[in-house]
């Protein structure tokens, strides 16, 4: 039976098998967001950190015809007339969102069909993966608006790497889904969006057949070695680490399994 947590602009839907579903839930403004959106999002976000038990594999999209168009134009209207004290604690509120998707230890996907702009191209670099229809758009389009993507940019820079960062932040030109395949900012590509509810089906067989410890720290692994010199200290905390993994209840459980040629217990029954 599953699980749903209903707010008028974003959804959250949990199986009683462990599959999350977060939809970003404005259709008639392609999902744009703005201040209630990014809260929405946070506190789902933080919901699903707090009980991982509960969900393996989360997978964030958008409802209507596009995956998001960044920011809501009335919201960045308003924005004009604030503070900067008003704009630095607003943005803090999107950074920190974004942080906490990044963070959460289960294995996060989005789903992208349509437009994926600004914002809303942040959001598909802050997952660990991402699977998009061919014909997808996207753009990092705040130079267009004076602005410049700055909270995202540390997941997109990560995703792409700082060349190609530099040329789509500075010219904001748009590109489709086989160019974000081609340049990391997409893991997966799918002829159309009829096939996006194939490829989270084939995701979430294969988180399901992991260790959901061995995944949080999997995923902390890539953010400790990413950039860091190959030098005897991160060979010794690399160590330290398999180490403990080897020696925690599932790495025990995994090679017992292994070795007695039966299913682990984080498999389940048949």
């Amino acid at each position: 039976m599953a699980e749903t947590d209903t707010r008028s602009n974003v959804l959250l839907n949990v199986t009683s098998e462990g599959v999350a579903v977060i939809t970003l839930n404005r259709p008639e403004k392609h999902n744009a967001f703005n201040a209630d959106v990014i809260s929405a999002l946070s506190d789902i976000i933080e919901t699903l950190r707090a009980n991982p038990g509960k969900a393996r594999v989360v997978f964030l999209r958008g409802a209507g015809a596009s995956f998001s168009a960044g920011a809501d134009l009335e919201w960045m209207k308003a924005a004009a007339d604030w503070t900067h004290s008003d704009n630095m604690d607003d943005a803090l509120g999107l950074a920190r969102m974004l942080h906490r998707l990044h963070d959460l230890p289960q294995l996060t996907v989005a789903l992208v069909h349509g437009a994926a702009m600004g914002g809303g191209a942040g959001l598909v670099a802050a997952c660990d993966m991402a699977v998009a229809a061919k014909d997808a758009k996207f753009r990092f389009s705040e130079v267009r608006l004076g602005l410049t993507p700055a909270t995202i940019s540390p997941y997109v820079v990560r995703a792409i790497g700082a060349r190609q960062a530099r040329a789509l932040f500075a010219t904001g030109e748009g590109f489709d889904g086989a160019e974000a395949h081609r340049i990391g900012l997409v893991t997966r590509l799918v002829e159309s969006v009829d096939d996006l509810d194939d490829a989270a089906e084939e995701i979430a067989k294969l988180a399901f057949a992991t260790a959901p410890g061995a995944v949080a720290d999997a995923k902390k692994l890539v953010d400790l070695v990413d950039g860091h010199e190959i030098n005897d200290g991160l060979g010794r905390q690399t160590a330290r680490l398999i180490a403990d993994r080897r020696s925690s209840e599932e790495g025990r459980e995994g090679l017992a399994a292994f070795l007695e040629k039966r299913r682990p217990s984080w498999l389940g029954e048949r």
